[in-house]
Protein backbone atom coordinates (compact mmCIF):
# COMPACT_ATOMS: atom_id res chain seq x y z
CA UNK A 1 0.00 0.00 0.00
CA UNK A 2 1.43 3.53 -0.99
CA UNK A 3 0.02 6.30 0.73
CA UNK A 4 -0.56 10.27 -0.43
CA UNK A 5 0.06 12.76 1.92
CA UNK A 6 -0.20 16.28 1.22
CA UNK A 7 1.61 19.08 2.51
CA UNK A 8 1.23 22.47 2.54
CA UNK A 9 2.79 23.79 6.10
CA UNK A 10 -0.44 24.22 7.76
CA UNK A 11 -1.78 22.37 11.03
CA UNK A 12 -4.65 20.26 9.07
CA UNK A 13 -2.21 18.58 6.86
CA UNK A 14 0.47 18.14 9.90
CA UNK A 15 -2.49 16.21 11.11
CA UNK A 16 -3.13 14.57 8.70
CA UNK A 17 0.30 13.62 8.42
CA UNK A 18 0.29 12.46 12.42
CA UNK A 19 -2.80 10.41 11.66
CA UNK A 20 -0.84 8.29 9.31
CA UNK A 21 2.39 8.10 11.47
CA UNK A 22 0.07 6.70 14.11
CA UNK A 23 -1.23 3.93 11.81
CA UNK A 24 2.27 3.40 10.56
CA UNK A 25 3.60 2.78 14.09
CA UNK A 26 0.57 0.62 15.23
CA UNK A 27 1.54 -1.63 12.41
CA UNK A 28 0.51 -0.53 9.01
CA UNK A 29 2.33 -1.86 6.08
CA UNK A 30 2.40 1.13 4.11
CA UNK A 31 4.95 3.36 1.99
CA UNK A 32 4.47 7.08 2.26
CA UNK A 33 4.62 9.95 -0.14
CA UNK A 34 4.58 13.54 0.44
CA UNK A 35 4.14 16.01 -1.58
CA UNK A 36 3.06 19.68 -1.79
CA UNK A 37 1.83 21.88 -4.95
CA UNK A 38 3.52 25.42 -5.66
CA UNK A 39 1.77 28.04 -7.26
CA UNK A 40 2.63 27.96 -11.29
CA UNK A 41 5.36 30.12 -12.38
CA UNK A 42 4.23 32.17 -15.11
CA UNK A 43 6.26 33.02 -18.31
CA UNK A 44 6.43 36.28 -17.75
CA UNK A 45 7.63 36.08 -14.17
CA UNK A 46 10.63 34.09 -15.79
CA UNK A 47 11.30 37.30 -18.21
CA UNK A 48 10.91 39.74 -15.87
CA UNK A 49 13.71 40.62 -13.22
CA UNK A 50 12.55 38.53 -10.22
CA UNK A 51 11.35 39.63 -6.85
CA UNK A 52 12.12 37.29 -3.98
CA UNK A 53 8.45 35.28 -3.85
CA UNK A 54 8.94 34.49 -7.73
CA UNK A 55 12.16 33.82 -6.77
CA UNK A 56 11.65 30.91 -4.63
CA UNK A 57 8.88 29.32 -6.48
CA UNK A 58 11.18 29.09 -9.43
CA UNK A 59 14.02 27.01 -7.40
CA UNK A 60 11.19 25.37 -5.18
CA UNK A 61 12.49 27.06 -1.92
CA UNK A 62 8.34 27.55 -1.25
CA UNK A 63 8.04 23.78 -1.60
CA UNK A 64 10.81 22.62 0.48
CA UNK A 65 9.51 24.81 3.11
CA UNK A 66 6.20 23.72 3.24
CA UNK A 67 7.88 20.12 3.63
CA UNK A 68 10.33 20.76 6.15
CA UNK A 69 8.06 20.18 9.38
CA UNK A 70 6.82 17.01 7.73
CA UNK A 71 9.73 15.64 6.93
CA UNK A 72 11.30 16.05 10.87
CA UNK A 73 7.81 14.51 11.87
CA UNK A 74 8.76 11.11 9.40
CA UNK A 75 12.56 11.33 10.64
CA UNK A 76 11.40 11.39 13.96
CA UNK A 77 9.47 8.37 13.72
CA UNK A 78 11.84 6.98 11.53
CA UNK A 79 9.54 6.35 8.78
CA UNK A 80 10.66 6.39 4.94
CA UNK A 81 9.19 8.51 2.90
CA UNK A 82 9.10 9.91 -1.14
CA UNK A 83 9.18 13.68 -1.24
CA UNK A 84 6.96 15.66 -4.20
CA UNK A 85 7.26 19.11 -5.18
CA UNK A 86 4.48 20.35 -7.64
CA UNK A 87 2.75 23.25 -8.91
CA UNK A 88 -0.49 24.01 -10.66
CA UNK A 89 -3.81 23.54 -9.59
CA UNK A 90 -3.56 21.79 -5.85
CA UNK A 91 -6.54 19.77 -6.26
CA UNK A 92 -5.55 18.47 -9.96
CA UNK A 93 -2.25 17.89 -8.99
CA UNK A 94 -3.24 15.74 -6.21
CA UNK A 95 -5.23 13.56 -8.33
CA UNK A 96 -2.30 13.41 -10.70
CA UNK A 97 0.59 12.71 -8.24
CA UNK A 98 -1.65 9.95 -6.68
CA UNK A 99 -2.32 8.51 -10.45
CA UNK A 100 1.39 9.08 -11.09
CA UNK A 101 2.86 7.76 -8.07
CA UNK A 102 0.61 4.14 -7.76
CA UNK A 103 -1.25 5.62 -4.59
CA UNK A 104 -3.62 3.33 -2.59
CA UNK A 105 -5.14 6.01 -0.53
CA UNK A 106 -4.81 9.66 -0.66
CA UNK A 107 -4.77 10.84 3.50
CA UNK A 108 -5.49 15.08 3.67
CA UNK A 109 -6.49 17.96 6.41
CA UNK A 110 -9.83 19.23 6.25
CA UNK A 111 -8.69 22.84 5.70
CA UNK A 112 -5.10 24.27 4.51
CA UNK A 113 -3.05 27.14 3.88
CA UNK A 114 -5.75 28.61 0.81
CA UNK A 115 -8.29 31.45 0.21
CA UNK A 116 -11.53 29.16 1.98
CA UNK A 117 -9.68 28.85 5.36
CA UNK A 118 -12.81 29.56 7.25
CA UNK A 119 -15.04 26.77 5.06
CA UNK A 120 -15.65 23.49 7.38
CA UNK A 121 -14.28 21.59 4.48
CA UNK A 122 -11.61 23.39 2.64
CA UNK A 123 -12.03 23.11 -1.54
CA UNK A 124 -9.27 21.06 -2.19
CA UNK A 125 -10.40 18.52 0.18
CA UNK A 126 -13.78 18.59 -1.31
CA UNK A 127 -12.45 17.96 -5.26
CA UNK A 128 -10.07 15.44 -4.33
CA UNK A 129 -12.90 13.75 -2.53
CA UNK A 130 -15.15 13.82 -5.34
CA UNK A 131 -12.62 13.12 -8.14
CA UNK A 132 -10.34 10.59 -6.69
CA UNK A 133 -9.85 7.41 -7.92
CA UNK A 134 -8.53 5.73 -4.86
CA UNK A 135 -10.05 5.75 -1.02
CA UNK A 136 -9.68 9.49 0.40
CA UNK A 137 -9.50 10.01 4.30
CA UNK A 138 -9.60 14.04 5.18
CA UNK A 139 -8.14 13.93 8.87
CA UNK A 140 -10.04 16.52 10.94
CA UNK A 141 -7.92 18.60 13.20
CA UNK A 142 -7.93 18.11 17.08
CA UNK A 143 -8.94 21.28 18.60
CA UNK A 144 -6.08 22.91 20.89
CA UNK A 145 -5.37 22.43 24.25
CA UNK A 146 -6.28 26.35 24.48
CA UNK A 147 -10.01 25.81 22.88
CA UNK A 148 -10.10 21.77 24.44
CA UNK A 149 -9.70 24.04 28.54
CA UNK A 150 -11.60 26.98 27.31
CA UNK A 151 -15.03 25.18 26.27
CA UNK A 152 -14.50 23.11 29.35
CA UNK A 153 -15.04 25.89 31.70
Amino acid sequence: MKILVPVDGSEPALEALRHVLGLLGGGLKASLVLATVQEPVYLYERLLPADAEVLERLTGAVGTRALAEAEALCKAAGVAYEREIVSGDAAQAVLNLAAACGCDAIVMGARGLGALKGALLGSVSQRVLQEAQVPVTVVKQRPSAALAAASAT
